[in-house]
């Protein structure tokens, strides 16, 4: 844009028969403001004077882009999967001396909204746009291909990072992403829908939904990283907490004068709940008397505080969810622990992140910054069944059933590095309280109602206040601008913007009782579908319950309806449907008119079915061989070859040196589902971890070394057919021979990992096999020469397949 505009310049200035550089010194005064409202801004024309020496000649240099006088700080917290009952600050059972910190010193709204989901959520929060608007319908993982759903946030709607760019901040990205197209994750780019694309001159985190705490699949900036190698007590919320400290000294230090934006998007509390076990014993007992009890005590400390209205009834449980009364000794024991797990880990994000606040503070920065605490991208999840689980990939994506008695053996594990733990239903519905429902469900309170603390104390006067107005993410970017001084652009880098659909909250600031100004808001998510206007809420009653997530497709048009007065009814507990049928009826076609206006249609009640990354674009689609070779790691799933469901062949040429060799070949996922093809002193081993379970690894391995030279190692996973996840045969060849095989009754059929990666010799992230877990990353100690992976077309004749793969074994045979 700036070339086109110099280009214009010097062009217009040559037809009316002047000098470029006289038309530069044009009228434009210093005292002239410049027109936000086209991104970039326009520079300063050059006000010196150019003669034939520079003896002669007057310099001036174009003056630096500056923000609006007094634009704030802003620092933009989010966390994750934590309910509007969870922190104590919001009369939950988790303490939050953070949040609580920042409420005492601003604002605490209890009706704000987000979508729902985490994608969703997050996309609409960077943009100001309704997720739908912004191709962000269903997390990235499920994208599919229509407007509204296919991932792809477009340019016409900039983020709030590229805004505050081109308005003179400096910009920032700390934790989860998530918005990046499944395809497009890998170190092949692109890379303008990476935080770097979309403004943020420095990222620290990951992209996926999901991260394990203690091997954490880490970017800085476009770069993978390892930072827990070899530090035995690495988490990443301390690392993150860190890297966002420096980050903000260093702006400070370099720059005193220059306002920033800073993101910090923990991955806590969504699964795996991780956290330093001293964190954990905090919580020891606290929640021995169950999710029903919870969810009373909180209700009563919510309305003793006045976060909720005296009259606001606690909904009531859906009756799939067990009575804590109904359950075992054992039951309680493991849930009980489950949720200290989790409360621990949400403390432990929550002291982290006043680690930076407490840095901001002694820097003499926080009277002038604008503090924004999202507690939670949507509801409490509940995707960990109605008894919890070790490993939540496997559970809800790949349909792995876990025994109480092997989820008993791992009770003192849970939050630490060797599960990847969620807890149950039970308590996702007591973190919501006093709201029906939990994530997922966009229809209720339960999965979109979140606690916002917002903090300026150079501009909030009413500390410890409280701010009813009915409120959405889509209002955090237009907040943003105003309080910064900022006009949304209409054009930014030669893109039409879209309006946004967001409405300013400093309104708000020093007006409690001030009527509400975001009157309408539609909300849709997996066919949950419902839209408040003007005080009254309809909505759907959900027809798959949010932990079933394999199965069960309802069709859209089945959903019943229910109206609520949310004015009246805080908790949305009474169901007017049947009272006021022309007020439904009303609602249901503004529903339509807004679905229609912002791509909501068409309407998809399908879940963990679009987790398979072949109904999506990819790197790999087409193809059926590829090569590989030594230090590629870290390629996401969605752009790795698939090995779901098919047979396939990955084939190693290796150099074995005198002494033998050890080592990773090639690997994808890890602990918690994945498969791994090594050599462990000089023996060849295919593991395959269909989940964390014992009887769920399967090992085939040779007990004869192969001698020093060069040699092709293989493994021929024959699938079974007849279906996803069923069974395979493993079968190990060193230089064609055959010297291994085994059977794996049943194998992963939609997704081995959110956070895990393939890799080619060595292991990132966590081990396949516990064998070698104490060697990671396990690099092969010998000479990788290639990796050749060859997927078999599903509609070949086992003639054809038997023929290729004969082909195979003499090409790599040749190699030699």
């Amino acid at each position: 844009m700036r070339h086109i505009l110099a280009v214009a310049s010097i062009a217009l200035a040559l037809a009316i028969g002047g000098s470029p550089l006289a038309l530069a010194a044009g009228p434009e005064t210093s005292d002239s403001q410049p027109d936000r409202t086209v991104l970039p801004i326009t520079p300063e024309p050059f006000k010196g004077n150019i003669e034939r020496t520079a003896k002669n000649s007057t310099p001036d240099f174009p003056k630096a882009l500056e923000a609006p006088e007094g634009a704030p700080n802003v620092l933009l917290i989010l966390t994750d999967d934590v309910g509007f009952g969870a922190s104590s600050t919001f009369g939950g059972p988790i303490q939050t001396p953070t949040l609580q910190r920042l409420a005492d010193n601003g604002l605490r709204y209890n009706m704000f909204h987000t979508t729902a989901l985490c994608s969703p959520t997050r996309a609409a929060l960077i943009t100001g746009r309704n997720h739908h608007s912004v191709a962000s319908g269903v997390i990235t993982e499920f994208a599919t291909g229509y407007p509204g759903y296919n991932s792809l946030v477009p340019k016409g709607a900039g983020s709030v990072g590229e805004v505050l760019k081109e308005n003179g901040y400096n910009t920032s990205w700390f934790g989860k992403m998530h918005n990046v197209p499944d395809w497009m994750s890998s170190q092949a780019g692109p890379f303008d829908l990476w935080p770097s694309g979309l403004g943020f001159e420095y990222f620290y985190g990951f992209l996926g939904g999901d991260s394990d705490q203690w091997h954490p699949a880490l970017y800085e900036n476009t770069t993978p990283i390892e930072p827990y190698l070899g530090k035995s007590d690495y988490i990443l919320d301390h690392d993150l907490a860190d890297k966002a400290v420096a980050w903000m000294r260093m702006q400070h230090a370099l720059a005193p004068s220059k306002p920033w934006l800073l993101y910090y998007a923990t991955g806590t509390a969504h699964a795996p709940h991780h956290a330093p076990k001293e964190w954990i014993e905090k919580y020891k007992g606290q929640f021995d008397q169950g999710w029903d009890k919870v969810r009373e005590e909180t209700l009563a400390r919510q309305i003793k505080l006045g976060i909720v209205p005296p009259n606001t009834q606690l909904t009531k449980r859906p009756e799939e969810i067990p009575a804590w009364d109904s359950l075992s000794a054992d039951q309680k024991r493991l849930y009980s622990r489950m949720m200290e797990v989790y409360a621990g880990a949400l403390s432990y994000a929550d002291n982290q992140i006043g680690r930076l606040l407490s840095a901001v503070e002694e820097s003499g920065q926080l009277d002038n910054t604008l503090v924004i605490f999202i507690m939670g991208d949507n509801g409490a999840s509940a995707e960990g069944t109605l008894q919890g689980t070790t490993n939540e990939v496997a559970t809800a994506g790949n349909g792995v059933t876990e025994s109480l008695p092997f989820l008993l053996s791992m009770i003192d594990e849970l939050g630490g590095p060797l599960a990847y733990n969620h807890y149950p239903v039970g308590w996702a519905h007591a973190m919501d309280a006093p709201m029906q429902w939990t994530k997922q469900v966009a229809s209720h309170f339960g999965g979109t109602r979140n606690g916002l603390v917002i903090s300026w104390p150079a501009r909030i006067k009413d500390d410890g206040g409280l701010r009813s107005q009915f409120a959405h993410v889509i209002d955090i970017v237009p907040t943003i601008y105003e309080a910064a001084g900022i006009s949304p652009p209409t054009m930014m880098d030669g893109v039409e913007q879209k309006p946004l659909d967001g409405t300013s909250l400093l309104y708000t600031f020093d007006g409690a009782t001030a009527p509400t100004r975001h009157s309408t808001q539609y909300f849709e998510l997996v066919g949950n579908r419902g839209i408040y206007k003007d005080g009254w809420m309809a909505n759907t009653t959900p027809l798959r319950l949010p932990w079933v997530t394999i199965g069960e497709e309802p069709d859209p048009n089945n959903f019943k309806w229910e109206l609520y007065n949310i004015d009246e009814d805080f908790s949305q507990a009474k169901d007017l449907a049947a009272k006021y049928p022309d007020k439904l009826k009303e609602l249901q076609a503004a529903f339509d008119a807004e679905a229609k206006k912002y791509n909501v249609y068409p309407l998809d009640s399908s879940f963990a079915s679009r987790a398979d990354p072949s109904i999506r674009p990819s790197l790999t689609r087409g193809r059926t061989e590829f090569n590989y070779y030594p230090g590629m790691i870290r390629i996401p799933e969605g752009s790795a070859p698939d090995f779901k469901n098919k047979s396939w062949t990955v084939a190693a040429e290796i150099s074995i040196p005198t002494g033998g060799a050890s080592g990773i070949l090639a690997t994808i996922g890890g602990r918690f589902g994945g498969w791994a093809l090594l050599l462990q002193d000089s023996k060849p081993e295919f593991v395959y971890a269909l989940s964390n379970q014992p009887q769920h690894k399967f090992r085939i391995a040779s007990d004869q070394a192969i001698p020093p030279g060069n040699h092709v190692v293989r493994v021929k996973f024959d699938y079974d057919g007849g279906g996803i996840g069923k069974g395979a045969t493993g079968t190990l060849l060193v230089d064609e021979k055959q010297v291994a095989q085994g059977k794996i009754p049943q194998t992963i059929g939609v997704r081995f990992s959110l956070d895990e990666t393939f890799d080619v010799g060595e292991d990132t992230g966590t081990p396949v096999s516990e064998d070698y877990a104490s060697e990671m990353p396990h690099a092969f100690t010998g000479t990788l020469k290639r990796l050749a992976v060859v997927l078999e077309p599903e509609n070949l004749s086992e003639a054809e397949k038997a023929s290729m793969r004969e082909e195979l074994a003499k090409a790599l045979m040749a190699v030699q």
